[in-house]
């Protein structure tokens, strides 16, 4: 039996999962409500979420912001903001539908926008770039506006409230992507609140994470050193960070993230083939402070890919699975049987490895 927040610490809480079809096949949010609803009992109603990569195929060419408000005072600061350093192509509030499960909630709302042309210029930096620095403006200089999401053609939606909640809360089965994931929390160290709630989002980066990154304060201080500020009250908000700097600011491939974040300890490294051993030896040496520690199972959504990876000990658990096309994950086998209860292959992979799937040209043709 679950004990209530506070009574007992319960860490292996929290629940993920994700849908990937390689082929680009667009596909509601039904079937990952479905499946992160039957692990109800793996949160505790403070926080669920979803992101959706492929739901925006008219503006796909434009950053979708999603902005939390906790007033119109903010909101009207934040517009400022955005007019000053974007061309505002689409503005609206975030379609919900009231339900009693989902109280408490901000002002939500969306825009469609590409950077000024003669700002971006002026600032001599490319456009993830410059997009990325105005997002971490309003996180940290306007008090009470939260950009939560700011990709192209995908979306984060999130809230406090059991997942299956939240997603019909957002209205999801009104959506269409070739990717999906889902959190459903139970937080052990921090609070339960809108902007805690996972997904995280950084540009076209995402994370859901079950666990408890011990090495939070190193990966934290090493991080914001480049620009990132960790202001959320979550751990989980390093591991994005961590991941939009070794790929899209180092140029690393998320196969060698996943060798950085998860690397294997030294005396399996000594025991590689001479080319292997130099290089975890070279990764291992030049960012050693975003190795995490501690008990993780993570799902990483990207621009036409899925990364899944434990931890090196594989303290938490992960089931993937393939059926045609199609990629499944899970916190649990049960999650993924049922929204496909005929499957090719149904594995857990090692701690340390990662499965990564990507859009075939099928795939990157249809969106």
């Amino acid at each position: 039996m679950l004990q209530k927040e506070g009574e007992v610490r319960i860490p292996s809480g929290c629940a993920i999962s994700g849908i990937f079809s390689k082929s680009g096949g667009r596909m509601t949010g039904e079937d990952i409500i479905t499946s992160i609803a039957v692990m109800h009992d793996r949160s505790n109603g403070l926080g669920g979420g979803f992101a959706g990569y492929g739901i925006y195929p008219e503006y796909k060419q434009y950053y979708a912001l999603h902005i939390f408000y906790n007033s119109l005072d903010a909101k009207h600061e934040c517009e400022r903001f955005l007019e000053e350093h974007f061309d505002i192509i689409n503005l609206s509030k975030i379609p919900t539908r009231k339900i009693p499960e989902i109280t408490d909630e901000p002002l939500i709302w969306r825009y469609f926008v590409a950077p000024l042309r003669t700002k971006l210029t002026a600032s001599a930096l490319d456009e993830k770039e410059y997009t990325g620095q105005c997002v971490n403006h309003v996180n940290t200089r306007i008090d009470g506006a939260y950009v939560f999401s700011s990709g192209k053609n995908m979306g984060v939606f999130k809230a406090v409230g059991y997942p299956e909640d939240v997603g019909r809360f957002y209205r999801l089965e009104e959506y269409e992507g070739y990717c999906w994931t889902a959190h459903g929390r139970y937080p052990t160290n921090t609070p339960g609140w809108w902007g805690g709630a996972h997904p995280f989002a950084f540009l076209d980066f995402t994370v859901v994470h079950n666990g408890e990154i011990s090495s939070y304060d190193a990966n934290r201080r090493f991080i914001e050193m480049f620009g990132y500020k960790c202001n959320l009250l979550t751990d989980t908000e390093v591991i994005t960070y961590a991941i939009d700097y070794l790929v899209r600011k180092q140029g690393l491939s998320f196969e060698e993230v996943a060798h950085t974040v998860a690397a294997p300890f030294w005396p399996s490294i000594e025991k590689m083939d001479e080319a292997e051993r130099a290089h975890y030896t070279f990764l291992r040496k030049q960012f050693p402070e975003l190795l995490i520690t501690g008990p993780f199972s993570i799902l990483v959504g990207f621009e036409g890919g899925l990364m899944a990876l434990n931890d090196r000990l594989k303290l938490r658990s992960m089931v993937c699975a393939e059926k045609g096309d199609m990629t499944y994950f899970a916190s649990e086998e049960s999650a993924i049987r049922v929204i496909a209860p005929e499957l090719d292959k149904v594995w857990s992979p090692a701690g340390g490895e990662p499965v990564i799937v990507t859009l075939n040209d099928e795939g990157a043709r249809n969106i």
